[in-house]
């Protein structure tokens, strides 16, 4: 395998990862982690500015 690929794989798996996690820290109520919000591309505070009910 090449490098590429070897990181082309890793930085999916990164980004499903982060994913998941941001996925189950909103159905649990509880705040994400901004690293895994700045992965997906969307803004920390904006997206704690989000109103839940």
């Amino acid at each position: 395998m090449s490098r590429s690929f070897k990181r082309s794989a890793s930085s999916i798996f990164g980004i499903l990862r982060s994913a998941i996690a941001v996925s189950a820290a909103a159905e649990a109520g509880r705040p994400a982690k901004s690293g895994d919000l700045a992965r997906l591309g969307i803004d920390p505070e904006q997206f704690r500015a989000i109103e839940r009910r």
